[in-house]
């Protein structure tokens, strides 16, 4: 009976070691060069889309930027010539799906395909629950599920037709943990991590390999465009001082380079920031701890009052904490990262 019982012990390590060895000689062969390939970013011309613009274009990628805004486009535009890379750009709304339509076909139009698809376009609303209402759930649901979903759908026959494709899918570590204050948010992102999870699973066997990206705070400057409800000024004052602390933050370039590594290797899953890291890790392995935790975090957050349910930009909810020294760091990006021109 010992020696049954090693046998089977034995048999299951050499299986396990060779569908290990298995799945590293595949995700060898998956390595993807990025020279002359073109990406399609969704919200591609201010703060992390424009990162990962720069970022791909330093690998010799041909690049197509979509923004609703005619000045940032332009300004993203002229700055990513500058650095050398070959660039389209089109005004998109990529909750309208005959604007997507339209931008698919212009990108193929002008560059015959498209290699790269980053779903990037997103928006964040903060405040307590009881500021948040149905529209804002329907809106982020909107931008960061059914958006992507229609790109990838409309995306995918091109694709396929090349025979092979990359998808990202920047979701955030508020698809894996539910961040207070962030309901609309952390709703919608939980749902696009499922639905990108489920695509890399079904398009895998057409050579097209869907990353989900799960960021933690990053120093962007959209935290000026962010929005914000019920005591705006104290919640836009705490979002801003953590998304600018080093402690509590990492650099939009630091995060676009690792991005753009996962693309190129086809990984599943890229949780980006150390801090991001061990929130998923203690939330998977202590679920109940993690809630525990976060409702307390909760309590400490501003309640409910001020503007209530309407809501005003960061760069309107402006006080004498934020900006200052605390919020430094990431209040420099908003130049270099084009968020001034939002409206």
């Amino acid at each position: 009976m010992f020696e049954s019982k090693n046998s089977l012990l034995w048999g299951a390590a050499v299986g396990a070691g060779a569908l290990t060895a298995l799945a590293a000689w595949n995700k060898s062969r998956r390595y993807f060069d990025l020279k002359d390939k073109v990406v399609l970013i969704t919200g591609g011309a201010r703060g992390l889309g424009l990162v990962l613009a720069r970022e791909f274009a330093a690998e010799g990628a041909r690049i197509a930027i979509c923004a609703r805004d005619r000045d940032e486009l332009h300004f993203a535009k002229e700055e990513l010539e500058s650095r050398g890379a070959e660039v389209f750009d089109a005004i998109c709304d990529v909750r309208n799906q005959e604007e997507i339509d339209q931008l698919v076909g212009d990108v193929c139009m002008r560059f015959g395909q498209i290699d790269v698809l980053v779903n990037n376009a997103g928006v964040i609303q903060v405040g307590p629950l009881e500021a948040q209402t149905e529209k804002d759930f329907a809106d982020a649901m909107d931008i960061h599920f059914w958006s992507p979903y229609r790109l990838i759908k409309t995306v995918l026959p091109v694709m396929k037709g090349i025979g092979a494709g990359r998808i990202v899918n920047i979701a955030s570590i508020g698809g894996k943990i539910a961040v207070p204050h962030l309901a609309p948010y952390c709703a919608s992102k939980f749902a696009l991590v499922g639905l990108s999870n489920a695509m890399r699973v079904e398009l895998a066997k057409d050579n097209i390999f869907v990353t989900t990206v799960c960021p933690g705070l990053m120093r962007t400057g959209s935290h000026t465009n962010a929005y914000f409800k019920g005591q705006n000024e104290k919640e836009y004052a705490l979002f801003s001082i953590a998304n600018a602390l080093p402690v509590s933050s990492i650099s939009a370039e630091s995060a676009a380079r690792q991005i753009v590594r996962a693309a190129k290797r086809g990984d599943a899953e890229a949780i980006i920031s150390v801090q991001a890291k061990i929130a998923a890790k203690m939330n998977a392995l202590f679920p109940e701890l993690t809630a525990e935790i976060l409702s307390l975090v909760n309590g400490l957050l501003p309640a409910n009052g001020g503007i209530g349910q309407a809501k005003l930009r960061g760069k309107d909810s402006e006080s004498w904490l934020a900006p200052s020294i605390l919020t430094a760091m990431s209040d420099r990006e908003i130049i270099e990262n084009n968020e001034q021109f939002a409206n």
